[in-house]
């Protein structure tokens, strides 16, 4: 679930906008003041931020710099303040979108929706590659299956890493074989190849013997299969 972060004091237009957030199955957590969101987001985890400019103890656009310090989380201003300079203030700062109050409900929740999908593209395509159940966080150099942690050796995560970069693709053994070294920087045979398409299978297959995220392509290859 999607969590977001409102900032805003104005308690009737909190009321409406909860609503809308919450009937679109995203979580909300809601500041009044600065102080408040400041709070929040220093213990919390959020996908979006909006922020109102006007607070009681503080601007929307002093949260946004704090943010834009430590994160690159996805910020749209919600506010009365629609002068140009207030505009280009907000999106020159780190705001990635920026509407001004009367504003329709559905127009609103219309780019909530395309800020988080920009995101999620923009952060999977970045940090991580994710297939049938199959989870690799590259700065990490981590692997998950169904979200459980899986141990690879270093070429174990390199065949799968090439694999899910290429899916659906058929890749010969020449072509798997020139990007694998082993820990001492020996070329990795054939044989040494079926060994470890083998091992991986054990690992990150539902069924090892019947195989349905790395597949054989008989007298061709192997591929990454995204159609189980």
């Amino acid at each position: 679930m999607k969590r977001i972060l409102l900032v805003e004091d104005d308690l009737s237009l909190i009321n409406g906008l909860s609503f809308a957030i919450k009937k679109q199955g995203y979580e909300l957590t809601v500041a009044h003041t600065s102080s408040e969101a400041e709070q929040l987001w220093e213990s919390g985890t959020y996908d979006l931020v909006i922020l109102d400019v006007t607070l009681p103890d503080g601007s929307g656009f002093d949260i946004c710099r704090n943010i834009r310090k430590v994160s690159k989380v996805p910020i749209m201003f919600l506010t009365a303040m629609d002068e140009e300079t207030d505009i280009i203030m907000g999106l020159d700062m780190g705001g990635d979108d920026y509407i001004t109050k009367p504003f329709k409900l559905a127009i609103f929740m219309s780019r909530i929706n395309a800020l988080l999908r920009r995101s999620d593209h923009f952060n999977q395509a970045e940090t991580e590659l994710a297939s049938n159940g199959i989870r690799i966080e590259l700065l990490k150099g981590e692997v998950y299956k169904n979200e459980e942690p899986v141990e690879l050796t270093a070429n174990e995560y390199k065949l799968l890493r090439l694999f899910m970069e290429n899916p659906d693709r058929v890749l010969s053994p020449e072509q798997i074989l020139s990007k694998l070294w082993d820990c001492d920087e020996n070329y990795v045979d054939n044989n040494s190849l079926t060994v470890y398409i083998r091992r991986l299978r054990t690992k990150i297959e539902d069924d090892p013997g019947n195989p349905r995220r790395i597949v054989t392509v008989r007298r061709m290859g192997y591929k990454w299969n995204t159609a189980r």
